[in-house]
């Protein structure tokens, strides 16, 4: 068990953020939730939970280390105010840099040795774009803030998937004029070593998609697994990494399919996320892998058409907050058993 909280940034605060949080720690022991902390306005949350009618209290606290607790009957808060309007559905620019600073905030506590693991809920990227974020995402964001130690890599996962894309927000035909080889066999050592460090799988299996339908059938339906994504996996195959392919990405995802590999690299967006959503929309996570701290994510946006009304699903923050822990103690078990080895 981990012994410090898990970091929960706002996101965007007339988003759904703030009720998932609320729900989820409703049902925290239901949904076995070790410890979170939010990086919140608490009167908002107070407001939102009156509105409601949920019966939560709110724990302002001052240090990370008291949510450990309170977690069992308060939602602890670390609080951070809001300078502009709070109304759901409708961002308000003045709460950019805040939202902007909660999750540098997060990173902080990480390094500092206050918080276990990074859960970011979702960020509105047009408020944020106007307030002078110049990066694409978290995970773009989460990479400076890492230094040149990271190299953030995106998986999703889900109960019995996790697929990893190699090219993310691109155009179709952008996204195949991008794969290279290089590429694709960073990712798939990026995985791999994920696989076993951070979620306790001794000889991971990678699966590759082809890109081209019945994998390019020897070259006549495109020359893109012949020239670049076989050669990548020939080059894994001698670092000794498992992997098979490239596999046509229509006979990856069966049931069947699924139960040969623990993590499935994907050439783009739809390829990987297409069959994750459809198995299990509701509670899909974005884990960010290659960073030096954990983070993950609810896999769905800020959805402003129906914040405040208290329907947003909490399955999928509920989801990011286990899983982080998870990778958190594992991680602690690792280095703990590396202190042992060397003394």
């Amino acid at each position: 068990m981990i012994s410090d909280p898990i970091a929960v940034t706002m996101g965007e605060p007339a988003g759904i953020g703030a009720e998932i949080c609320l729900k989820a720690w409703m049902r925290r022991e239901e949904l076995s939730l070790p410890a979170f902390v939010l990086l919140d306005d608490p009167k908002r949350l107070a407001r939102l939970a009156q509105t409601l009618e949920w019966p939560i209290e709110i724990a302002e606290i001052d240090s990370p280390k008291d949510a450990m607790s309170v977690f069992s009957d308060q939602l602890p808060v670390l609080p951070r105010p809001l300078p502009g309007g709070i109304t759901p559905g409708s961002p308000d620019p003045a709460n950019a840099q805040t939202v902007i600073a909660a999750v540098e905030e997060g990173v902080d506590l990480i390094r500092r040795g206050e918080a276990a693991a990074l859960v970011t809920n979702p960020i509105h990227k047009r408020v944020l774009y106007d307030a002078g974020f110049r990066h694409p995402g978290h995970t773009e964001f989460l990479a400076e803030l890492a230094g040149e130690e990271a190299r953030p890599v995106m998986m999703l996962a889900c109960p019995g998937l996790r697929v990893v894309p190699v090219t993310v927000h691109l155009a179709l035909r952008d996204a195949i004029a991008a794969l290279n080889q290089v590429e694709i066999e960073s990712i798939g050592r990026i995985v791999s070593r994920a696989l076993t460090k951070d979620f306790g799988i001794k000889k991971p299996q990678l699966a590759v998609a082809a890109v081209n339908p019945h994998a390019g059938e020897d070259g006549t339906m495109g020359r893109e697994e012949i020239n670049i994504i076989a050669p990548a996996i020939d080059t894994l195959k001698r670092e000794g990494v498992l992997v098979l392919g490239p596999a046509p990405a229509d006979t990856l995802f069966h049931e069947r399919a699924r139960s040969t590999y623990d993590a499935a690299i994907c050439m783009y967006h739809d390829q990987a996320l297409i069959p994750l959503k459809t198995i299990d929309f509701h509670a899909g996570i974005n884990i960010t892998l290659g960073l030096p701290f954990v983070r993950t994510s609810p896999d769905h946006g800020t959805a402003l058409e129906i914040a405040g009304t208290g329907v947003a699903d909490e399955r999928s923050f509920a989801a990011a907050v286990r899983e982080a822990g998870a990778i958190a103690e594992r991680r602690a078990a690792s280095r703990s058993s590396e202190r042992h080895l060397d003394s």
